[in-house]
């Protein structure tokens, strides 16, 4: 793979891991100055990353939302006072309760009406309308509700701390996907000032030989054509390196972003890399547990919660038990004057309430086998995933071995490619040695530093998914 096509790839990469891209307006004029070595460069995005940040404060949102379902448990208190004015008060018909009465006492009295009969009770008395109530009331009072046992309630509780530990888990899965890209974003940047390097070298040595052929010219043995010749390849040279400059720029912008830099900040990387520090892994292609990948143990955390969820709905085939209370204070005034003086009644109630679920159309027994297979899919989850960080890391071993391998062979075959040059420069130089030899070993020398440059890179990113496989990183 080509050097310059791996930069458009990193290019994609900041873009698909980027939160949000936007023009940074300056809030002061003092341009801070990082010297960052991968590690530092690490921690930095760590606490400044925007997705990282997000992902800290869902796990803060989730406390809130454990504290709220905690208060279920709690005794809920609430006061109320109210007042109401009554325009119209409702009547009401009732029987005629009164009349009844007054004739049971003429006709016991003898009483007599008008043509000297006695009085006879009627059949029928009929109806009279009342109203009753007053034109105002009020009422003050103080209510107490307390669940004493629920089975969903009681798991709940014990369900916070794993759905807190699940909003850490992820949290650290996105530090460890943004740890990842800035260490291979990083690498790049630091490989990319070896190629810089390696450039200015042949740079060097074009400039060299331009200045001798250009004096071997001007003595009669060259043609000006040769003086042409390398002047051209020293001006592609110079461009090529132009070029590579405006992509590590870039790339600095670029790992700012990732990192949560300000861009006009300044920032210098510190570590070099070297065949050295890209085999220091190769220690460690050892054993390795599965526990030790944060996408496993968010997954075993998931479990844990829709293990409750099971439980949850069984227990909520059992009784609950709830208490409630009510003391109150009520009033009634034909004027609104309840602040003077007048009665005020009492009204207060205890209750003790006991839920006992019957049938509900195995409706529960559902949501129980639902559950249950929820659990069984994440099992099965857990499985396929074990079988694939198998994959990620034997994979990654065999990718990190060969790199190392061909990383050596590049740095050989560049060495090679180096005494080839200087050999045919000599001869060259004393006139034995032809202009196409020349430019023939140059171009061979520089592809072989292209290569190394390209090899030195797989290996450095072959050990970091490697580390990454193994959860070590």
């Amino acid at each position: 793979m080509n050097y310059k096509v791996k930069y458009g790839w990193l290019l994609g990469t900041l873009c698909i891991f980027s939160v949000a891209v936007h023009a940074q307006k300056p809030d002061s004029v003092i341009i801070k100055k990082y010297e960052f070595s991968v590690q530092q460069a690490v921690d930095y995005a760590l606490k400044n990353n925007v997705a990282i940040k997000n992902a800290l404060l869902q796990v803060k949102v989730q406390e809130q939302q454990n504290a709220e379902f905690t208060a279920s448990a709690y005794p809920h208190i609430n006061a109320s006072i109210g007042t109401t004015y009554n325009p119209a008060i409702a009547t009401t018909v009732i029987p005629n309760f009164i009349s009844p009465a007054t004739y049971q006492v003429l006709i016991q009295e003898g009483v007599k009406d008008g043509n000297g009969n006695p009085i006879q009770m009627p059949g029928n008395f009929g109806y009279i309308p009342a109203q009753f109530g007053t034109k105002f009331s009020a009422n003050a009072g103080i209510s107490l509700q307390q669940i004493l046992f629920d089975g969903q309630v009681f798991v709940g509780l014990q369900a916070r701390g794993a759905a807190i530990k699940l909003y850490e888990k992820s949290a650290e899965v996105t530090q460890e996907m943004i740890k990842t890209n800035v260490h291979k974003v990083y690498y790049q940047l630091s490989v990319s000032q070896t190629q810089v390097e390696m450039l200015n070298s042949l740079i060097s040595l074009t400039e060299k030989n331009l200045h001798d052929t250009r004096i071997i010219y001007e003595n009669g043995f060259r043609e000006k054509l040769d003086v042409d010749k390398e002047t051209v390849r020293l001006a592609n040279l110079q461009t090529e390196k132009q070029k590579l400059l405006n992509q590590i720029s870039n790339g600095y912008y670029g790992l700012k972003l990732l990192m949560g830099m300000r861009i006009a900040d300044e920032l210098i990387l510190t570590d070099k890399i070297t065949d050295e520090s890209v085999k220091d892994a190769m220690l460690e292609t050892g054993n390795y547990q599965y526990e030790d990948r944060k996408e496993f143990q968010q997954a075993s955390i998931s479990k844990q919660l829709l293990e409750f969820n099971v439980r949850r709905y069984k227990l909520s085939q059992i009784p609950s038990i709830s208490l409630s209370a009510v003391y109150a204070k009520n009033a009634q005034r034909d004027k609104w004057n309840f602040l003077g003086r007048g009665d005020w009644f009492t009204v207060s109630n205890v209750n003790l309430n006991l839920n006992i679920p019957i049938f509900n159309g195995m409706f529960t027994r559902s949501k129980i086998q639902e559950a249950k297979i929820e659990v069984q899919k994440i099992n099965n989850q857990l499985d396929a995933l074990k079988l694939s960080i198998d994959n990620d890391v034997v994979a990654a071993k065999n990718n990190y071995k060969n790199a190392v391998a061909t990383m050596d062979y590049q740095k050989k075959n560049m060495e090679l490619a180096e005494k080839v040059y200087q050999q045919t420069k000599k001869k060259y130089e004393v006139g034995t040695g032809s202009q196409i030899e020349i430019v023939a070993a140059q171009t061979d020398l520089k592809s072989a530093q292209t290569n190394y440059v390209s090899a030195l890179y797989d290996a450095i990113i072959a050990k970091v998914d490697y580390l990454k496989a193994t959860g070590k990183l």
